[in-house]
């Protein structure tokens, strides 16, 4: 969720218990003997199989049976490399693994530092303790000093390690089995290529080497050939592409994991038309594959026992056949759209062209417009980034908090921006995937939001509690928000929807967040795996938009924007549920409060922008 904060860091994944293996007949030894843990391995199997059976889905195909020989062969390399670097570990035992093991001991310590200086901060000052309003705020004050000095210790501290391991034996085995992940991926295709996507997406629970090897599967999709892409317009349309389009383009304009599209003409109108058009095959072997990775997450769940992977496979696959029916996505649009016009906002959703539409095939008005992320083209433009990001935050705020259907999907491919009348327009692509979310986790969620944004430490704790969060809430909070959670603290003091005049995303916040990460790592990865599905969407949502925001220098605060439209959601639902004119009157009044510091937040920042611009300007040396 927010890169610098992940929760399994490159000193943990390699340490974990691995089992032992047999890869291209030689064995490696693990943990446990390799027999016990292969009736193991073959009673997941098992039960996977029968899951499957029970459903009545379906035996894999050819095709799926390769590609899970290459996945259970990829995943014992993987396995194999971790063990191999465990050995190297012991065998080696030079002057700089010594130095290394210094460091972590170091860190480690700096670490359990920072973990009481957070947990003697956020808990409440013993009122039993006679003690002054200045005294106890003084007191206060020197917490929030130890903490930072903690932080900004463990800051330097993992700046020195990794600078010292550079290379090092651990980031080096996690690179490769990134590259072999990667490699596998690319040679799969398809749902392999989703999978590997939503991995890179997951910032916050994989080592960084996985992030930043994986990252490339979303700018290198395989393409069809065009023979292949013809074959499957004229299977679901039922005519060739000649008789079907004008000037169909045999060159894809761009290609995904899924499918690719390909710019025509409309023959009556001569409109110009993006036509998605499915990859061949993957409809008929998407199901053996989702089997295939279920099976080996499951194996891997054995194998990492301190990590819960199966939620993964959990959100993949009932989600992926939904997205590979095109009508579907067709009606998303549709629906879409129909939320958009409603809002006032500045988006719009090509419009669907029916006749030439079936399951695997997609047609749409082609619109106009560049990347969200393209900061050159958005400088060509005229267009404020300031305000390209306040829209694309406010568009899937919106989609969340009041219309209850999202877009989980929000990278910044599937976001275009152009001028419209000097102002920015958003054209949203791929519906392919949405969530209906339920009134009453909808409702929860925003108040937990607007809890956050209005830094109600009290309804904080209460809205986590209320969504099955404990004592991590404040991880929990940290997780949603980007930023440490003494940052909200410190803002129920100050009563600023914005952040202390601290840098943001420094390097000692980033400190702060790993400690509230450490103290709750386990409960974490428990939440992950019972949170309600929707969270784990809109979680992925809420990282697509932050990669896309840091992408434009974060010019925003999407804290308010979300908890603008948290609060309409909430102030909406207590109208609904009260009935004397008196309790409406006051949820009225209460929520034109909320109105009244968001315009008065928002009019502050479009000054600093305003004299920034203004400043920029007047350093740019003229002709």
């Amino acid at each position: 969720m927010f890169g610098a904060s992940r929760l399994v860091g490159a000193r943990t994944l390699g340490r974990s218990g691995l089992l032992t293996v047999a890869v291209g007949g030689t064995a490696f030894a693990g943990g446990a003997t390799f027999a016990a843990k292969q009736t193991k391995c073959q009673a997941i199997i098992a039960n996977g199989s029968n899951e499957i059976e029970n459903k009545s889905v379906f035996v894999p195909t050819l095709e799926a049976t390769i590609r899970a020989i290459r996945l259970v062969r990829t995943a014992g390399l993987i396995i194999a490399d971790y063990e191999l670097s465990k050995l190297k570990l012991f065998t080696d035992g030079g002057q700089e693994e010594a130095e290394l093991n210094r460091l972590e001991q170091e860190m480690a310590s700096f670490e359990a530092e920072l973990e009481g200086a957070q947990m003697e901060y956020a808990s409440e000052t013993d009122k039993s303790v006679p003690m002054s309003v200045e005294e106890r705020r003084t007191l206060k004050r020197r917490q929030k000093n130890r903490m930072e000095d903690a932080a900004a210790r463990l800051a330097e501290a993992e700046e020195a390690l990794s600078s010292m391991e550079g290379e090092s034996n651990k980031s080096k085995v996690h690179k490769k089995a990134a590259n072999r992940l990667l490699g596998l991926c690319r040679d799969n295709g398809g749902v392999y290529i989703k999978v590997g996507q939503h991995l890179a997406n997951l910032d916050y629970l994989i080592p960084q080497e996985y992030i930043e090897v994986l990252s490339s599967l979303f700018d290198d999709a395989p393409e069809s050939s065009y023979s292949d892409v013809c074959r499957v317009i004229e299977e679901e349309l039922g005519g060739n592409v000649k008789e079907l389009f004008d000037d169909f383009e045999p060159v894809p304009i761009a290609s995904a994991s899924l499918a690719q599209v390909h710019v025509a003409y409309d023959k009556k109108t001569g409109k110009k038309l993006a036509v998605k058009v499915q990859h061949a095959g993957l409809r008929e072997t998407s199901a053996g594959d989702i089997f295939a990775v279920t099976c080996v997450v499951r194996l891997v769940d054995s194998i990492f026992k301190e990590f819960t992977f199966g939620w993964i496979a959990d959100e993949i696959a009932p989600h992926l056949p939904k997205e590979l029916d095109f009508l579907r996505e067709g009606k998303n649009a549709e629906r879409a759209e129909e939320h958009l016009q409603g809002t006032g906002l500045n988006c719009i959703v090509p419009k669907v062209i029916w006749e030439k539409s079936a399951p695997r095939v997609l047609t749409m008005e082609f619109e106009e417009g560049f990347k969200s992320t393209d900061v050159e083209a958005l400088g060509n433009s005229g267009l404020s980034r300031f305000d390209v990001a306040k829209l694309i935050s406010s568009v899937f705020n919106s989609q969340v908090f009041l219309s209850s259907f999202v877009h989980c999907d929000p990278h910044a491919g599937n976001i275009l921006i152009r001028n419209k009348d000097g102002k920015p327009q958003m054209v949203l692509l791929d519906h392919g995937l949405y969530k209906e979310i339920d009134d009453k986790f909808r409702i929860k969620y925003a108040q937990l939001w607007k809890s956050l944004m209005l830094a109600d430490l009290k309804g904080i704790e209460e809205s986590c509690h209320a969504m099955g969060i404990d004592k991590a809430y404040p991880l929990f909070a940290a997780m949603l928000t980007a930023r440490p959670y003494d940052e909200i603290i410190e803002r129920s003091k100050t009563g600023s929807f914005s952040a202390s005049a601290a840098a943001p995303d420094s390097q000692a916040d980033r400190a702060v967040i790993r400690g509230y990460a450490k103290q709750f790592l386990s409960e974490i990865f428990v939440l992950l795996g019972i949170l309600p599905r929707q969270m784990l969407l809109l979680l992925k949502m809420n990282d697509c938009l932050r990669h896309i925001d840091f992408a434009l220098k974060s010019p925003t605060n999407t804290l308010v924007v979300a908890g603008k439209y948290a609060s309409q959601a909430v102030y909406e639902n207590e109208i609904k549920e009260k009935v004397s004119r008196r309790s409406r009157i006051l949820s009225w009044l209460s929520y034109m409060k909320v109105l009244t510091r968001i315009h008065i937040h928002d009019f502050g920042a479009w000054i600093l922008q305003k004299r920034s611009t203004a400043l920029m300007h007047s350093k740019t040396p003229r002709d």
